[in-house]
């Protein structure tokens, strides 16, 4: 193991129905001192009680690790914040932020998470988030050698890259050799299925899930990549929302594959990937939706937006129009089947999958998900997402980023431009330093997970990938020589022999 990486009031009955939630045209406003302290502490119930009751840790961890280095604009809020409160008995966390307003809560259910409750709300509004009726269990242990399906395992695989692999992962966990001042978690490093190297900072170990931030959009394709390939959505199917397919409405033009894509052309502020009123203010993702105008023609535009993720989600549920259905489906269609099942997805507070950011996933369960893209889509016999899901995801798509060196196409990144990398190489990348990068012409998976300090260095993902794939080519390539040469000295063993013998056979036919 590594070192340390760094040191109620009575609810009104309108509760039920979302009255007390800020109303979308209110959602890109400005948000005033009194609303940013109540985002601080919703920030802090949230994360306080997903660090508890998620991944196990003890509330100093949890301050150093998931509440430090945040959103700059949040920390002088953070900051005034009282204590948090964490109730063991009801699994649930309150943040006071206000004398005169209820504290915020965040509350845990069994294979659920944390969800959080709106501005204003007392504990007794807990009553009103959904639960599993049969929630799965966890995996208690997680250490075997292979990730992958039908992989046999041989401890001597390739042992030039199992040993150069440790320069490069160990450079990963000093904070300046890919970034000054970055923090890495987790280094997990899987070829043809089989761990080829991992290692954890202290506190952190194979079964401590970590929230995924953006890399959750990477798993919401591989889930609709399932319902795809299950029949039940198109990725060119109009009108994703039920809401969206009346009257003249013109969002009925959006499509999955432009949510996907980052291409619905729905407006989402200056800051795309910033929807602090769902994630840490208790608004629901329906109403974060029903303001969202189009900006651009869908399919036209590319900007990277929490929202266009929500849609697909929103959308899967409401094709689903079962909600136990609903909550299961990313089990038991994609997570259970791959064995990732360290992984809890959390809702809003009505039940909708928060699942642009808010999802608990282990360094091997996300590599895990990246395994079965180089699969071809298939585990244990059975293809889970459609064959050509693949192609779709690491292909760029009609509109592209304008600036930055990666492309995007079906919410993974592209990152075969970078220098160093092989064409195909295709991520997820999510907030504070977390990557999932998937090289299928290496058939490799890279994994680090981290928590990086938001305005900081961030992690030099591309270069760390370079130099995993230039120790295995190397080591690939000595390899090859070295068995290369051994075939030619065989060779020239079985023609010294063939020689012997036919010199052996000459002078026996001399005596006779």
């Amino acid at each position: 193991m590594r070192q340390p990486m760094f040191a109620l009031s009575v609810l009104a009955s309108s509760l039920a129905f979302g009255l007390l939630a800020l109303p979308a045209s209110a959602q890109n406003e400005t948000a005033s001192d009194a609303t940013k302290q109540a985002l601080a502490a919703g920030y802090k119930a949230l994360f306080t009680c997903s660090g508890t009751f998620i991944a196990g840790h003890r509330e100093a961890v949890i301050e150093a690790n998931e509440l430090d280095g945040i959103y700059t604009d949040y920390r002088p809020f953070m900051a005034g914040l009282s204590d948090a409160n964490i109730d063991e008995r009801n699994r649930r966390v309150s943040v006071r932020f206000d004398r005169n307003m209820p504290p915020r809560i965040a509350q845990w259910r069994q294979g659920m998470g944390c969800s959080l409750l709106p501005i204003g709300a007392g504990p007794e509004a807990a009553d009103f988030l959904p639960r599993f009726a049969n929630p799965r269990a966890r995996l208690e242990s997680d250490r075997a050698p292979v990730i992958g399906d039908g992989v046999t395992y041989t401890a001597n695989d390739n042992p030039l890259a199992l040993g150069r692999l440790g320069i490069p992962v160990s450079f990963a966990f000093d904070g300046q050799t890919y970034g000054e001042g970055t923090r890495t978690s987790a280094v997990v490093v899987v070829r043809n299925g089989k761990v080829l190297a991992e290692d954890y900072a202290r506190g952190i170990t194979a079964e401590t899930p970590q929230r995924t931030w953006s890399v959750a959009k990477s798993l919401t394709s591989t889930i609709i990549g399932a319902a795809v390939q299950d029949g039940l959505m198109g990725l060119d199917n109009e009108a994703v929302l039920n809401e969206w397919n009346s009257g003249a409405d013109p969002r009925r033009a959006i499509t999955l594959r432009h949510a996907l894509d980052m291409a619905t052309g729905l407006e989402s502020g200056t800051r795309g990937s910033r929807t602090d009123r769902l994630y840490f203010g208790g608004t629901t993702t329906d109403e974060m939706l029903q303001g969202r105008v189009l900006e651009a023609e869908p399919g036209t535009r590319f900007k990277y937006s929490n929202y266009d993720t929500l849609v697909a989600m929103r959308g899967l549920r409401q094709t689903l129009d079962d909600d136990a259905r609903y909550f299961s489906y990313p089990y038991k269609a994609v997570l259970n089947k791959i064995g990732a099942l360290n992984t809890t997805l959390e809702t809003d507070w009505k039940g909708d999958y928060v699942s642009s950011s808010q999802v608990w996933m282990t360094a091997r369960d996300m590599a895990r998900m990246g395994q079965l893209y180089l699969q071809g889509g298939q585990w244990g016999g059975e293809q889970i997402i459609p064959a050509d899901w693949i192609d779709y995801v690491s292909s760029p798509a009609p509109a592209q980023p304008t600036s930055g060196e990666f492309g995007y196409g079906g919410a993974f990144w592209l990152l075969g431009g970078s220098e160093g990398l092989p064409a195909d190489t295709f991520a997820g990348l999510g907030n504070r330093g977390q990557y999932l990068v998937i090289v299928p012409s290496r058939d490799l998976v890279i994994v680090r997970r981290g928590y990086d300090v938001a305005g900081l260095d961030r992690f030099d993902v591309a270069r760390f990938t370079a130099d995993i794939v230039n120790v295995i080519d190397m080591a690939d390539a000595e390899r090859a020589a070295q068995e290369a040469a051994e075939a030619e000295e065989a060779a020239d063993q079985d023609q010294t022999d063939a020689a012997r013998r036919e010199r052996a056979r000459s002078r026996v036919g001399r005596r006779e």
